[in-house]
């Protein structure tokens, strides 16, 4: 018999509190009402399977009712609806207990599968911590290093502000007023810098280039008489033996005519030679604010 089927059979009888009950204290409880209706005991008020009262007294009555209208079984007939319950029970109970242990077999077999793949990368594992522990040990040693690199980056840090500056100086200067030659020229930031090829136009800032280009000519720094400003020479050029020679061309340090040249932010246009290969004398300063130098 099913659990169900045992408790409608005690409810019928009358049989209250069996709700949290077992189905081996179900059967025990059946087989007890059962026997006690066998010996003419179905007239006494009903109680649970520890003695407590029914739930109402009418419906005790009513289940007491139709309990004597149904023949009794004798003891041994309960006893043997007992056993036979019992037994189904156990018959149902045991394919359950086969699919338990059939899937405990078949866990086995997985459990020693992620056994022995634990085991496997249980190597793996090793071997990273002494990939990582070796590169830690690297790091390490090269901490010293960087150390003692960053001394020379910090003393390395003037001499590339200073080439920096350097070329920012070299650097043409532009403007409303700058002429098409200076996108057309070469630019010549330092001694090392020479021309792409003969008659090639160059432009420059800097003032070693601006003083070897001079010293190789004979050429000394130079303004326009007349076009002064207070101390400070005019218009800048160079008097040249031979070349543009004028007497309103008078003569100024480098430091007066560099100074003037940097203040004004003025290019210096040239050529180192001629096409021929001959040495050129052209010059020409230009102010980018304005039409010449």
């Amino acid at each position: 018999m099913k659990v169900d089927d045992i408790r409608g059979q005690l409810r019928r009888r009358g049989v209250a509190g069996i709700s949290a009950l077992r189905k081996p204290e179900l059967v025990k409880t059946l087989a007890r009402t059962m026997r006690a209706e066998g010996r003419g005991g179905a007239a006494r008020r009903s109680t649970g399977p520890a003695g407590r009262p029914s739930a109402s007294r009418g419906s005790a009555a009513k289940k007491t009712t139709a309990a004597r209208r149904r023949p009794a079984k004798s003891a041994p007939a309960a006893r043997a609806t007992g056993a036979r319950a019992t037994a189904m029970g156990t018959r149902k109970a045991a394919p359950a207990r086969a699919r338990t242990a059939s899937s405990r077999a078949r866990a086995i077999p997985a459990r020693a599968t992620a056994t022995g793949s634990r085991a496997k990368a249980a190597p793996a594992r090793a071997k990273a911590t002494s990939t990582r522990a070796t590169a830690t040990s690297s790091r390490a040693k090269a901490a010293p290093a960087r150390a003692k690199a960053a001394p020379a980056r910090a003393k390395a840090a003037p001499a590339r502000a200073k080439a920096t500056s350097t070329r920012a100086k070299a650097a043409p200067a532009r403007g409303k007023a700058s002429s098409r030659s200076i996108g057309s020229s070469q630019l010549i930031t330092s001694l090392a810098d020479r021309p792409e090829r003969p008659g090639r136009s160059l432009v420059t800032r800097n003032h070693e280039v601006i003083q070897r280009w001079a010293r190789a000519r004979g050429a000394k720094p130079a303004t326009i008489a007349g076009t002064e400003r207070g101390d400070r020479p005019g218009v800048l050029t160079f008097n040249m033996p031979g070349y543009r020679e004028s007497s309103r061309i008078r003569e100024v340090t480098w430091d007066d005519w560099f100074r003037t040249f940097d203040s004004r932010r003025l290019n210096l246009i040239y050529q180192e030679q001629l096409r021929d290969g001959r040495q050129s004398n052209f010059f020409r300063t230009e102010n980018p604010n304005r039409e010449d130098g």
